[in-house]
This record gives structure tokens, C-alpha cells and sequence, in this order.
């Protein structure tokens, strides 16, 4: 009876394994996608940070326009004062007065100047990083589309598992199958493992010959003192694979 009860446990964990597998390989995906997704919004947000700049640029030109084309006026306004004053002292000091309006006036233009070349280096970068993250967004359309299909498609084939190992679950042993659930949920790997060589195939680590014997007499569970996992002598899940293959043969002449 243990032989058989053993054997549905295995058929389970199988079943496990490829679920595991399968919700290793959805995670993967899903972490894909997500990159896939900071990367283009990192490149949109860098995209909106640049225009953010450049028209930060464009309100600084408009204001130090505005400063020059005031400075401009006042010296046109001193100029024309300077045509009508008799005095030399008055002359000489709009003069100054102009001198000082004509360096702030060039000093602003040079600052324009540069502004100028500044914005035309910026919306270069601009154009670059609005062609790259159009390009970006393309490409990874389609890697997207191919990788929700990969997800979906993963959903399925754990559903299809799913349905498989809860028919297989109503023939297995209730309290082995407690025990088996116990340990894959804490393990999510194989829990019940042959003794191969005189080690736990799970572990690896080297069992007594008396761990060995009492395996080997499967008249009950076995844990491995080391990791424990359920273990099982190969044997006697091969004899109980061939005794129950005539009975379904009969079965199925019957039919």
C-alpha cells in the first residue's frame, strides 16, 4: 500500500516541479516586461525633462531680449539728451551714463549669444532622446505583445497542471499527502527523493546503512535526518509501476 501511495506522491511532484518551473519562468517574463517598461518611461520622462529645459532656455532669452531692448532705449533716450545739453559736464555725464548701459547691454548680448547656442545643443539632445525613445517604444511593442502571449500561454499550461495534479490529489493518501504539501511549500523543490548511492538525492549527504534498511523495507515514511525530505528506495516505485501496468492492461480489455 505505501508503494502505491508513494507512487501517487511522485506522480504529484512531478506535476509540482513543472508548475514550479512554470511560475519561475512567468516571473522571468514578468520581470522582463517590467524593465521593459521602466526603460521607456525613464527615456519619456528624460524626453519631458529636456523639453522641460529648453523652455526654460526660451523664457530666459525672452527676458534678457526684453532687458536689451530697454537698455537700448535708455541709450537712445540719453543719446537724444545729449544732442540738447549747452554744459560739458552734462554732456560728459551722460556720456558715462551711456558707456554704462552700452557694457550691461553687451554683456546681456553676449549672455543672449550664449543662451542662443546653449538651446540649440539642448534641442539637439532633445530630438535624439524623442528618437530614441520612439524607437524604443516600437521595438518593445512587439517584445511586449510576444511576452503577454508567453505569459498567457505559461496560465494554460498551469491550469491544464493544475486540473491533472487535483485529479491525481483525491487518490493520494490524505495524511502523506499533508506531509508532501508541508514540505514542497517550504522547500519548492523535490521532497521526496530516492537514496542513490548511500546519499539523500536531495541533499546529498551520506545516510547510516540502517537509514538505508528501513527505506529499503518501505513499511513506512522515511525523513532524511539532514534536510528532511520523504525518502524512497528506486525499486520499489519501479515494482509498484510494473504491478499496476497488467491492471490496467486488464482494465482496459475489459473495456
Amino acid at each position: 500500500m505505501l508503494r502505491q501511495d508513494l507512487r501517487t506522491i511522485l506522480e504529484i511532484q512531478e506535476l509540482d516541479i513543472q508548475m514550479i518551473r512554470l511560475m519561475r519562468l512567468k516571473r522571468e517574463r514578468e520581470a522582463e516586461l517590467r524593465r521593459i517598461h521602466t526603460l521607456r518611461e525613464d527615456l519619456n520622462h528624460q524626453v519631458l525633462v529636456k523639453e522641460g529645459e529648453v523652455i526654460d532656455l526660451k523664457k530666459q532669452v525672452k527676458l534678457f531680449e526684453l532687458d536689451i531692448q530697454e537698455l537700448k532705449s535708455k541709450i537712445s533716450k540719453l543719446e537724444s539728451q545729449q544732442n540738447s545739453v549747452k554744459k560739458v559736464e552734462e554732456f560728459n555725464a551722460l556720456t558715462q551714463e551711456i558707456s554704462g548701459f552700452e557694457r550691461e547691454k553687451a554683456a546681456k548680448e553676449q549672455k543672449l549669444s550664449d543662451l542662443y547656442d546653449k538651446i540649440a545643443i539642448e534641442e539637439d539632445l532633445l530630438k535624439n532622446l524623442k528618437s530614441s525613445y520612439e524607437t524604443s517604444k516600437t521595438s518593445s511593442e512587439q517584445i511586449e505583445k510576444e511576452i503577454v502571449a508567453s505569459v498567457k500561454a505559461i496560465n494554460d499550461e498551469g491550469q491544464q497542471l493544475k486540473k491533472q495534479r487535483d485529479e491525481v490529489s483525491r487518490k493520494a493518501n490524505p495524511h502523506m499527502f499533508m506531509v508532501y504539501e508541508k514540505l514542497i511549500g517550504n522547500k519548492k523543490d523535490r521532497v521526496c527523493v530516492p537514496i542513490e548511492g548511500r546519499c539523500c538525492s536531495g541533499c546529498h549527504i551520506l545516510v547510516t546503512a540502517q537509514h538505508e534498511n528501513i527505506v529499503r523495507k518501505g513499511e513506512k515514511l522515511v525523513f532524511c535526518e539532514h534536510c528532511s525530505r520523504i525518502h524512497y528506495w528506486p525499486e520499489e516505485v519501479r515494482a509498484a509501476t510494473e504491478e499496476e501496468a497488467p491492471r490496467r492492461r486488464r482494465r482496459s480489455s475489459k473495456k
